[in-house]
């Protein structure tokens, strides 16, 4: 019995975020994305579905994942602008589509986060549908607020665990206090590099105005001189409103290719920070049980000596205890083993990111580097032939 041609494909999901669109006025304007989806997967409707979404609807996937995944890092989604004058401007809007479409790819490329029936929500549900699991979050969910402040408070606790300035019952693990000192480091590294990314677009966006505005007085000067002189001058500032334009595109190149992936980075550290901020919940609350478990089998001693009738209430509580207990140990089992993998996997996938990052910028500096050299190098000849025909005169 031969296969169907869907059947015999290698599994597949791909997603693009495209489409970006202005939705209403005033202070409930928003922008929607087309969330286009490709599959052959057998769990979802169709090979291809198109859905409307906006940032937070994304927002409830990372807090849905977040709360069900423990121990994975959850892809981070970009920040919210908190000035309204960049909240709609082209480029913040196109970051923002770039970012979010590389945060659910990252949730499809996932070997376990791919499965999650709330990705497939997101992925094919209809616009009423998706705004109904928006709001109908039941008790076990945090709300986004609850989870800002968590990825708040991440830093101060475990940078306490870190300088063994906390005094709670912590891991004594020397790979994983190596591991939460690199993090640490990491996060600090990649955000100094990516505060020079940003001077160096802010610098050439700069340097490519003063060019454009060099270039436009520069050939009015020429208009007032005439022959070879005014041509030559013309020749000039033509030139410089060129290397302009170049300066303005090598700046939108480092900006999507550079310093956003370098962004992107501290922003995939903040979401290590929280799941070590999990891990580090989840061991103290196994801790406390293994405690508990203790006092209580030292209550039950006591009363079998005393033959009280409170022994069967005990025993009962003491069952609960340690299924309790039980719970908790294969809770922050499933946190470490699933840490272990995915710091392998981060490790990986950043080698191969922050390479391809520094690749576009090398590549991108030697192009406008050349691009500059053969500007002026052309127009040498022409100044020289200028200067040579005014001093003979």
């Amino acid at each position: 019995m031969s296969q169907s041609p869907r059947s015999s494909q290698a599994p597949y999901l791909t997603v693009s975020v495209t489409d970006p669109a202005k939705m209403g006025n005033g202070v409930q304007a928003y922008i929607s994305y087309k969330v286009i989806t490709k599959t052959n997967l057998p769990e979802y409707d169709s090979p291809e579905k198109i859905v409307i979404r906006r940032y937070s609807d994304f927002v409830w996937l990372r807090d849905r994942l977040f709360e069900k995944f423990k121990g994975i890092f959850i892809p981070p989604l970009p920040e919210k602008s908190t000035v309204e004058k960049f909240r709609f401007s082209a480029e913040f809007i196109e970051l923002r589509r770039q970012a979010l479409d590389v945060f659910v790819n990252r949730i499809a490329s996932h070997h376990e986060l791919r499965q999650s029936e709330d990705l497939r929500i997101f992925l094919q549900a209809d616009e009423q549908t998706m705004e109904r699991a928006r709001f109908t979050e039941t008790g076990i969910f945090k709300k986004p607020a609850d989870l800002i402040q968590i990825f708040k408070d991440v830093q101060s606790k475990v940078s306490d665990v870190v300088l063994g300035k906390e005094k709670p019952v912590e891991e004594s693990n020397a790979e994983y206090e190596k591991l939460k000192t690199y993090i640490f480091q990491l996060e600090d590294h990649l955000a100094e590099a990516q505060k020079h990314a940003y001077r160096l677009v802010k610098r050439h966006r700069e340097l490519g105005q003063s060019l454009s505005d060099f270039g436009k007085a520069v050939k009015q000067l020429g208009e007032c001189e005439g022959n070879a002189l005014g041509k030559a001058f013309a020749e000039l500032g033509a030139k410089s409103e060129i290397l302009s334009i170049k300066l303005q595109k090598e700046a939108q190149h480092l900006l999507m290719n550079f310093e956003e992936p370098l962004k992107d980075y501290v922003r995939a550290v903040q979401s290590i920070k929280a799941t070590m901020a999990e891990r580090a919940n989840a061991f103290r609350h196994h801790c406390e049980l293994v405690e508990a478990i203790k006092f209580k089998e030292i209550d039950m001693n006591k009363l079998r000596l005393t033959r009280s009738e409170k022994l069967a209430e005990a025993e009962r509580e003491y069952e609960e205890l340690k299924a309790d207990g039980m719970e908790a140990t294969r809770r922050f089992d499933t946190i470490v083993k699933r840490m272990n993998e995915e710091i392998a996997r981060f490790q990986e996938q950043k080698t191969i990111d922050m390479g391809v990052a520094f690749h576009e910028f090398a590549k991108g500096q030697v192009h406008l580097a050349n691009g500059i050299a053969e500007a002026w190098r052309s127009l040498v000849p022409k100044i020289e032939a200028c200067s040579a025909l005014t001093a003979t005169v």
